[in-house]
């Protein structure tokens, strides 16, 4: 998969965080392989709690901000059946939120790189058809994929702290 990533103010100059999400995505095709196709193309944009508030509203009719934002392009049954020849195939669009990235991760007492990190893994199981919302199961489903990608980059269970 090609990462088509943008960086906009107000995510910190000192961290490079397309080094970051080509890390997570990494990680992640070793856990689904179905993403690991180089026919995708995902956009990734790093933004403002601002402009993911605005895409949220017009397209989601929430109006907050939240961590990360997914548009899905392609169905879960149209990747699985994705030649890896032929055309490039745009799998979604992500988008990040800065300061509430930024919050949640002091909340949490961890980096916000990894948390990011998460939020881009997440991101991308849901582009990729996966969604916890849909029952327990689908929840403790990509919850495990998710851990198992983080852990991979030596990152730990953003989950740990369930009973």
């Amino acid at each position: 998969m090609d990462l088509e990533i943008d960086i906009e103010a107000p995510w910190p100059a000192e961290t490079d965080w397309a080094d970051l999400a080509e890390r997570a995505l990494e990680a992640l095709v070793e856990v689904a392989p179905e993403l690991d196709n180089q026919r995708l193309i995902t956009s990734l944009l790093f933004t403002s709690d601002e402009e993911v508030h605005v895409l949220n509203r017009e397209w989601r009719a929430k109006d907050k901000p939240t961590n990360v934002l997914s548009f899905p392009m392609l169905d879960r049954v149209d990747l699985l059946a994705l030649a890896p020849d032929g055309p490039p195939e745009m799998l979604g669009d992500l988008a990040l939120a800065c300061e509430t990235c930024t919050r949640e991760a002091a909340e949490k007492g961890i980096s916000v790189e990894n948390h990011a990190t998460h939020l881009i893994v997440h991101g991308l199981l849901h582009l990729a058809g996966l969604d916890h919302e849909i029952s327990e199961a689908d929840a403790v489903a990509m919850e495990a994929l998710e851990t198992k990608a983080l852990a991979l980059i030596g990152i730990p269970d953003p989950y740990g702290d369930r009973i």
